[in-house]
């Protein structure tokens, strides 16, 4: 079921609407199959798809209406009219009727926030370079900041964005996500617009050097509630994320300290989640038409509403807190290392990798496109720079095609 709720937001548009109710626990998509969990309909797309408006360092403060209308500039797509903001508002939520009342959501744009700033104050330190922010908002309900560290001393880019959306979505959303055959694409007992929130926080970081590793991380909650005119239309909540790990060149104990940091974190919580979302992880960043994956993993889980809210909100903001400890040393200690331009080349192959997995399979991405997302959000996570080459192939045994063989044979790392 919580598959079947992703789909339908992927296109909500954006309106108003009264407070949700309690939503109800649904099953453990961990007992689905490998194939099932990792379809290209579940809570990731949809949660992905609707976040795709980006966000980024809160500032103290609410800002005045007055000083808003006087600064902000208007853009206008699928998902009604966007604002631009002069600095961040400390919450992203409205309170009363037309905005949008839970708890745990609050908390979670409480989390994400932070985390944001925590890995953004240990990016600019380790750089020198600060970020550029845009903070943005919808007249239907949300809005973000898009953070961006562009050409740094360090970093060819960093983006940390996050997103706080809500919204109704319409019968043609729930018919294009399902394939429902019903009359006008309606949901389940006749439901029209389905109200749903979305919140997530996600980063994309590229060193220049190619001996530091690329590191992507991603941690969301969503939720929905039940149309007013229809009795047991969908209601849902759960939460999704993952982070991992994308080197161009491999050093084993980088690799092993980065699985160990996201092991020790899982097992605090539950012996069990590292070695199943570490698979997990595996299974999502393959990219088929090469037969390799993107990088050489982490951890990623989605639809996880199995437990107590309040024990899954711990989890995923441990998760979100262990980013800087498991990336930011790595990209410390490789930074100054000499390379060659071949190596630097490799580098651009392998971000070439990096484009053709975002823009092909990444279902964050490709349904953003397709629905009008903000469109400097979603292709924040691309590099500045990449390359292709025809039949490059790596020669056997050599820094290129260990990489190589690491990404095709994924292995235990802890």
């Amino acid at each position: 079921m919580a598959a079947t709720c992703s789909r339908l937001a992927a296109r909500g548009q954006l309106c108003s609407f009264t407070s949700p109710q309690k939503p109800l626990h649904l099953q453990d998509n961990a007992a689905l199959p490998a194939s099932l969990r990792s379809s290209s309909f579940n809570g990731t797309q949809l949660t992905q798809a609707v976040l795709t408006r980006g966000v980024s360092k809160a500032q103290p403060g609410v800002v005045a209406p007055r000083a808003v209308a006087a600064v902000s500039e208007k853009r206008k797509d699928a998902f009604g009219e966007e604002k631009k903001l002069a600095e961040a508002p400390s919450s992203l939520l409205k309170k009363g009727p037309d905005g949008w009342t839970s708890p745990m959501c609050e908390k979670f744009e409480k989390v994400i926030r932070q985390v944001q700033d925590e890995v953004c104050a240990a990016i600019e330190e380790l750089d020198g370079k600060k970020f550029r922010e845009d903070s943005w908002e919808r007249e239907g309900g949300g809005g973000g900041i898009s953070r961006v560290l562009q050409d740094g001393n360090v970093f060819e880019k960093a983006g940390v964005n996050v997103s706080v959306v809500y919204g109704t979505m319409p019968p043609e959303a729930y018919r294009a996500a399902t394939g429902s055959t019903e009359k006008n694409g309606a949901a389940p007992g006749g439901a029209g617009r389905i109200p749903f929130f979305a919140a997530g926080v996600s980063s994309v970081v590229h060193p220049k050097n190619p001996m530091a590793p690329t590191c992507h991380f991603n941690y969301r909650y969503f939720e929905t509630n039940v149309p007013q005119d229809v009795e047991g239309a969908p209601r849902a909540w759960w939460f999704g994320g993952g982070t991992d790990l994308t080197p161009s060149y491999l050093f084993d104990e980088d690799v092993k300290h980065f699985h160990q940091t996201l092991k020790d974190t899982c097992d605090q919580h539950d012996e069990s989640f590292y070695p199943r979302f570490k698979s997990w992880c595996d299974d999502y960043f393959m990219i088929k038409h090469r037969g390799e994956r993107r990088g050489l993993g982490g951890i990623f889980f989605d639809d996880m509403n199995d437990r107590d809210a309040e024990e899954i909100l711990a989890f995923s903001t441990a998760c979100g807190k262990a980013v800087v400890p498991a990336y930011i040393p790595l990209v410390a200690k490789r930074k100054d290392e000499p390379f060659t331009e071949e190596q630097k080349a490799w580098q651009q192959l392998r971000r070439g990798r990096y484009v053709e997995f975002n823009l092909v399979y990444d279902r964050g991405t490709t349904f953003g496109l397709k629905t009008g997302g903000r469109i400097e959000s979603i292709l924040m996570s691309l590099p500045l720079t990449a390359r292709w080459e025809y039949d490059h192939q790596p020669e056997e045994g050599s820094e290129e095609w260990k990489l190589l063989d690491a990404c095709k044979n994924p292995k235990d790392w802890v």
